[in-house]
């Protein structure tokens, strides 16, 4: 049976913000090969008076967005409310008039919140896609938490990407039955093992110093200023050792700063963020990735380093330890940076099989994933009858 489906995120590529959500982008792709798909993007009000950043276009997804409007300055404990009437008045003929099979809602808080209410006014069923912080951050507010229980435990499933969300979820009182994990997949015409002198070639980086790899937000939670302390201790081991940033956010500025103080702002070079697609050269360019994360749920960077057969150094949070073995990587404590100077200098001594390390990520398949997310959006689909009757 061939589904229309509505998934309601803010993780997805907008021309606000081109790069965001590759992995909901990979996925949702995907998914439209099988079944009809329209993807609607909440884009917060105060992203959109910044202005077009670049266009978007998705084969096979129809895509749509809506302003994401809230009182600034007040408790965020009232953004699913906000979310919703913000999706209400914008959107809600034409949602009315779609006949949508099922709704897939990714990320807890406010869209699954704000969306299970649009599913049950629109008399359908839907699904709760859960990513790392929207359950390891949001939810440790009291009122956000009641709001994502309440969305989770009212869901035909709910899908995670670690076995370590789906006991949050279940914590949250998800039944257990109805929760569901989802690795995300890699995109082997994407990331796979390569020469690491052309890569470097290609990116004009030198083809002989150590170089250790960012690859994320920057943002304190992801970790990026611990591994910047941690980096003096590779440096004593390997002088030549650069530090590369790929990536864009609110710790720009501090990086730079804290780098000059320290007296190595010349090994650190902050690239900026790049296209989803061009990230393999990277990967393959690198020793070491490393994503010193204080919490998350299974990050993509990780598996499409592993899988260009490039070790990792992460912090033991999350669904991280599943995903990551000793083959292909060390885990550390998060925020203990002195921790983290160790891994990297022991890191960078090992003697790492890349073939071993690319044949742990090949476990992690797109085509996978999708075939059991539309098994699950199927089998949530098929209570509609009962949930039409229980809205109307």
């Amino acid at each position: 049976m061939r589904l229309r489906v509505l998934v309601l995120t803010n993780l997805f590529p907008t021309p606000w913000d081109p790069l965001r959500g590759a992995f909901n982008r990979q996925q949702f792709e995907r998914l439209a090969q099988h079944h009809d798909v329209d993807v609607l993007t909440a884009v917060d009000f105060r992203e959109r008076m910044a202005g077009v950043k670049g266009q978007v276009s998705v084969d096979g997804v129809r895509t749509d967005h809506f302003t994401f409007v809230y009182p600034p300055r007040i408790g965020r404990s009232l953004h699913a409310a906000c979310w919703a009437l913000s999706l209400w008045l914008q959107r809600g003929r034409r949602l009315r008039a779609a006949g949508y099979d099922c709704l897939l809602a990714s990320w807890a808080y406010p869209d699954a919140a704000a969306a299970g209410w649009l599913a049950r006014r629109l008399g359908i069923p839907y699904v709760v896609k859960v990513h790392g912080s929207d359950l390891n951050v949001q939810a440790e507010h009291a009122l956000r938490r009641l709001q994502i229980r309440s969305a989770l435990r009212g869901a035909a499933a709910v899908v995670t990407v670690s076995r370590a969300l789906a006991e949050k979820a279940v914590a949250l009182d998800a039944p257990r039955s109805m929760v569901h994990v989802l690795y995300n997949g890699v995109d082997p015409a994407l990331f796979s093992p390569g020469s690491r002198s052309q890569a470097r070639a290609h990116l004009h980086l030198p083809p002989d110093t150590p170089l250790v790899l960012y690859v994320g937000n920057l943002k304190e939670s992801k970790g990026c200023l611990d591994l910047l302390e941690a980096f003096p201790a590779l440096m004593a081991a390997q002088p030549a050792a650069r530090l590369v940033y790929v990536g864009a956010g609110p710790c720009w500025g501090p990086l730079l700063e804290r780098a000059t103080a320290l007296g190595f702002a010349e090994r650190v070079h902050l690239v900026g963020a790049i296209p989803h697609d061009a990230l393999g050269d990277w990967f393959r360019a690198a020793d070491l990735l490393c994503l010193p994360s204080h919490n998350e749920g299974v990050p993509n960077v990780v598996l499409e380093a592993m899988a260009c057969g490039t070790p990792v150094v992460a912090t033991r949070v999350g669904g991280i330890p599943e995903v990551l073995p000793d083959v292909a990587g060390l885990l550390t404590p998060a925020h203990d940076r002195q921790a983290l100077s160790g891994a990297l200098v022991e890191a960078s001594s090992c003697h790492w099989d890349r073939e071993a390390i690319a044949r742990q990520a090949s476990a992690f398949r797109w085509d996978d994933n999708v075939s059991r997310l539309a098994d699950i959006l199927r089998d949530a689909a098929a209570t509609a009858p009962a949930a039409a009757r229980a809205t109307a």
